[in-house]
């Protein structure tokens, strides 16, 4: 698939061609820490990530950064489902609020995206992430800008 298959693709048809595909050829900061899309529909979006010990932070547990991708992840996928063809968006802002710490072996977490509100140029969501045992261990709100073709 060339970039310009991506580009007619609406953001839905594109998000559900990479989870039904799961293109390994393709680099993505999901395939660099294996996060993998479970659900996508039009304004939703809920992705995983297994826990390993290559995510350490020096405490020995999770790096928090591991948690804001995942969430920031799946709440820009969320809003690119709602954007037509040959849109794009980028995050303009991300806030987190970390819960609690995971351990390296915690297993998977799963986090939901869901959208609040999408106008022309910008588009806000929402999104929290659960351990394995269903405790929530963060969750996130953005704030996207919305480029669309003209």
């Amino acid at each position: 698939m060339t970039a310009a298959d991506f580009t007619a693709m609406t953001g839905l048809e594109l998000m559900r061609w990479a989870q039904r595909e799961r293109p390994a050829d393709i680099p993505s900061i999901g395939r660099l820490i294996g996060i993998t899309i479970e659900e996508v529909e039009e304004g939703h979006a809920t992705m995983s990530v297994q826990t390993k010990p290559d995510f350490s932070n020096p405490l020995g547990q999770v790096h928090g950064g591991i948690a804001a991708t995942l969430l920031d992840s799946v709440m820009a996928c969320a809003v690119h489902t709602t954007l037509p063809a040959g849109a794009r968006y980028t995050t303009l802002e991300l806030k987190v609020n970390y819960i609690r710490s995971v351990a390296l072996d915690a297993g998977r977490i799963t986090a939901e995206g869901r959208v609040i509100h999408v106008g022309r140029t910008v588009a806000t969501a929402e999104s929290k992430a659960l351990d394995d045992s269903g405790k929530l261990v963060a969750h996130a709100t953005t704030t996207c800008m919305i480029f669309r073709s003209q």
